[in-house]
């Protein structure tokens, strides 16, 4: 879903009506004829001409339309108002990576100085356009939203397909407004939940067109939304969980994933792989995720087939494929793996969300991402280096409670352990002492920081950059 929102500039996000009032005034006494500014300011949203007809002889309509537009550049910008919310509704449309189109009955010329005089940042604007003409700019965009202040404001958003989101901030009511809002303040939040909402659409068509998959099931909280949203579309007996098991798996994962499998009613297998029997792997560059993801995908294809699950789909998210190299994703890419919640552009914020409205165990999740991660690059992944960093992060959780932790193994026995900010403060002689007795000579601690192995890759050539942090995506 590529998010278009359109937005009306005057009453939507500007309050032109002390602007309109001063100039009228001037245009008044300059053609000497009666306006009652009061009047004009409180029915904005129509032509600029179809106003002015009210006022002048209609052979001065367009001579006095561009006398008005000229006061309004030289001094009418500076009398206008910015509503509430203006800059805030704007800057929700792009943290959600869409584009922000103005479309208005204004000269674009003008509209993008009263832009450019309050801060507002647009991808586009679009002016001279009313009603029908509305609609065919959003239309062409492909906008989902409209946002304005006038009823022909929504007439505009119905004739392209998009939601009118209507504001009482103009003069009549936008009726029929698929949304009703006194001002933009509650923008932000309804737009998070629309698009979350359009986007689990997606996700839902998406699955139901596979028909039947064979998820590959880590336990985080990417994967095991991708399951239950999975048992949603297409019945839990057209669905399989496989959690691969191997040295690279942490203990007390493994148990979890097995009862929310159960929880969602859901067949689930757990197929060995060996990583370490592949050299790039145990030779833990900065592809070592290439090679993890390859023989999980290897291990996972033709056991589908074998339980005639049509795809092979993993947890990889929107977020994923923006956050820096990701070997992995290469790895499942190339080897025909399904990735529906990137395919509907699921953020991780969003899959935590809607983790939660759906009452998931796995919402507020910590991420995991599998033991290899806590090696050095260079030295080599080997079982025994697996297994201590496993149990020493299972020695301190026992004692910490930590939300995050890491023990990071650096090489000739010194570790670097990572821990949240409230288990940090909670660090003893005890923690130290755990991690000690796992080989460790020497113990470093320091605050949680996802990927920060990467900071220990020196030489890595542009086309070869590690991963900025380890996802499922990954594993």
């Amino acid at each position: 879903m590529d998010l278009v929102v359109g937005f009306d500039l005057d009453q939507t996000l500007v309050d032109s009506r002390p602007a309109v009032v001063a100039v009228a005034a001037v245009l008044a006494e300059e053609e000497g004829v009666a306006i009652d500014g009061e009047l004009w300011a409180s029915r904005l949203g129509p032509p600029l001409e179809q106003e002015l007809a009210c006022w002048v002889p209609a052979q001065d309509v367009e001579r006095v339309a561009w006398r008005y537009r000229a006061l309004m550049a030289e001094q009418g910008v500076r009398r206008s108002l910015l509503l509430p919310g203006a800059h805030e509704a704007l800057q929700s449309v792009r943290r959600l990576g869409g584009r922000v189109v103005i479309v208005t009955a204004k000269m674009a010329a003008l509209a993008e100085q009263v832009l450019d005089h309050f801060g507002l940042e647009v991808d586009e604007v679009v002016g001279w356009v009313w009603r029908e003409a509305k609609g065919d700019a959003l239309r062409q965009r492909g906008a989902q939203v409209y946002v304005g202040d006038h009823p022909h404001d929504v007439e505009g958003a119905h004739l392209a397909g998009a939601l009118a989101y209507g504001v009482r901030t103009g003069g009549p009511a936008p009726e029929g407004a698929d949304v009703l809002a006194d001002d933009l303040s509650g923008f932000p939040e309804w737009l998070e939940e629309f698009v979350l909402q359009e986007r689990l659409h997606l996700l839902d068509k998406g699955l139901r067109d596979l028909g039947s998959v064979l998820v590959a099931f880590s336990g985080g909280a990417d994967s095991a939304f991708l399951l239950a949203a999975a048992v949603r579309s297409l019945g839990a007996e057209k669905v399989t969980a496989a959690t691969a098991v191997s040295p690279s798996l942490a203990l007390t994962e493994l148990p979890e994933a097995q009862a929310f499998a159960a929880s969602l009613g859901v067949r689930h297998v757990t197929p060995g792989t060996d990583e370490l029997q592949r050299d790039g792997y145990v030779q833990n560059g900065s592809d070592r995720c290439f090679h993890c993801k390859a023989t999980l995908l290897d291990t996972l294809r033709p056991l589908a087939h074998e339980l005639a699950r049509a795809q092979v789909a993993t947890g990889t998210n929107a977020d994923d494929v923006v956050a820096g190299f990701r070997p992995g994703i290469r790895a499942a890419a190339e080897r025909g793996a399904a990735t529906p919640l990137l395919d509907a552009g699921l953020t991780k914020a969003q899959i935590r969300e809607a983790s939660r409205q759906w009452g998931l165990t796995t919402a507020d999740k910590p991420a995991m991402a599998c033991l290899a991660s806590r090696i050095a690059y260079g030295i080599a992944v080997t079982s025994t280096g697996l297994a201590r960093v496993d149990r020493a992060e299972t020695g301190l959780r026992a004692l910490l409670s930590p939300r995050d932790v890491r023990v990071r193994d650096l090489g000739e026995n010194r570790a670097r352990v990572e821990l949240d900010g409230e288990a940090l403060g909670r660090w003893t002689v005890s923690a130290e002492a755990a991690v000690r007795r796992e080989g460790f000579a020497s113990v470093e601690v320091r605050e949680f920081r996802s990927g920060s192995m990467n900071d220990l890759l020196v030489g890595a050539r542009p086309a070869q950059q590690p991963e900025q942090g380890q996802t499922e995506a990954d594993r």
